[in-house]
């Protein structure tokens, strides 16, 4: 099936293949009849699935450009996902030489500056819950003419933090608006609240999300004081060519990024403990390729598109299943081969079963000495 298979327009199947895609993905395919007759929608698919254009391509098909007013709202958890949403919808409008602006709302930025660049009426704002919100409450940003609202990480979004803001955007809209929610899973709390929001809501699912067979999954058993020192080792001895490491204690990170900076190593910290503008260069570092490692904790990195991206390092493991899946599901995208380390204290190798069965995963366990990594013959697993 292609694009025009769909009875997508000729000029953004255009601007799809100036971006080498020629082929809908199956959330894609799923998403676009639903969408067009206007249901309230659910899309759920794993991670690195083309999601965005899922509900992109719809939006730009009814979009009115001769209309000088909001119709679209792009709500994201992140300034980062929210910038790279932003992205994506300049280059598919320039690729089809359509005059629709977009503009991006998000915290931590002069607001006076986006107070101006609302003045020349934007049909698409992508931004973060509560600038959004804001802007709504001053007055600056109408939003009488919005046709679509879309919680892109919604799983997260329609948390007890977030939720209010969520709702506030929505009762501002008019009740003819529609309203998608995006996500690779759905929290069992989100039920009752998407139940209120949105009581005919069309549940779109692309597979289960799955991690791709194109992974290998490794893991090494370290005592806890031993881990940085350890992602050390293996940078030394896998030389990686784009490479993020997932933490929890800024501490950890800390020590990592003084590590591989001693070897020569670009790293860049994507933890909270940096400001709007550090975060912004870190992306665009990794993303040219100016630095070779992001580090980044499951909130800073959740919903971020990083192409390349080779290795995942689990310098401290998540709790839960779809944790790891969305951490690993940076690597091994379209195809691409991927490896993903996990790096196991004592108390972790639990976990590890529960990932093995809940994802239908199958983990290695490695050492790294001498500059090389090996595995570890099979032996009784641990518990």
């Amino acid at each position: 099936m292609s694009f025009t298979d769909l009875a997508v327009p000729a000029d953004l199947v255009s601007a799809l293949a100036r971006q080498h895609i020629s082929v809908p993905t199956e959330i894609q395919a799923a998403a676009l009849p639903v969408l067009r007759a206007g249901s309230d929608a659910y899309l759920r698919a794993e991670t690195g699935t083309g999601k965005t254009l899922a509900y992109l391509i719809p939006f730009f098909e009814a979009i009115d450009v001769q209309l000088p007013a909001t119709q679209a709202i792009i709500v994201a958890p992140t300034h980062e996902l929210a910038i790279q949403i932003q992205r994506q919808c300049v280059e598919l409008a320039q690729n089809a030489g359509r005059a629709l602006r977009t503009l991006l709302l998000i915290g931590g930025t002069v607001l006076d500056r986006q107070l101006d660049k609302l003045k020349k009426k934007p049909q698409l704002v992508v931004g973060s819950p509560g600038r959004i919100r804001e802007l709504i409450a001053m007055g600056k940003l109408k939003s009488q003419h919005v046709k679509f609202i879309a919680i892109d990480e919604a799983d997260r979004l329609l948390s007890r933090d977030s939720l209010p803001e969520i709702e506030a955007i929505i009762a501002a809209a008019p009740r003819t608006r529609q309203l998608v929610f995006i996500s690779a899973t759905q929290a069992p709390e989100s039920v009752p609240v998407l139940a209120k929001l949105a009581p005919a809501l069309v549940m779109v699912q692309a597979g289960r999300a799955a991690v791709s067979p194109t992974i290998e999954h490794y893991y090494l058993l370290c005592e806890e004081r031993e881990k940085p020192e350890t992602i050390r080792k293996f940078f030394h001895a896998l030389e990686p060519e784009r490479a993020i490491v997932f933490f929890h204690r800024n501490q950890s990170a800390a020590q990592v990024t003084a590590m591989l900076q001693e070897q020569g190593i670009p790293v860049a910290d994507l933890g909270a403990t940096l400001n709007k503008m550090d975060r912004k260069q870190a992306m665009d570092d990794i993303r040219s390729g100016a630095v070779r490692v992001l580090l980044a904790t499951d909130v800073a990195a959740r919903g971020l598109d990083i192409k390349g991206v080779t290795h995942i390092f689990n310098l401290d493991v998540p709790t839960l299943s779809q944790d790891y899946l969305h951490r690993v599901g940076r690597t091994g995208r379209a195809g691409a081969p991927g490896i993903a380390i996990s790096l196991l204290a004592p108390g972790d190798t639990r976990r590890l079963r529960r990932y093995e069965e809940e994802l239908g995963i199958t983990f290695q366990q490695v050492r790294v000495r001498d500059g090389h990594v090996s595995l570890v013959e099979p032996g009784p697993r641990p518990a």
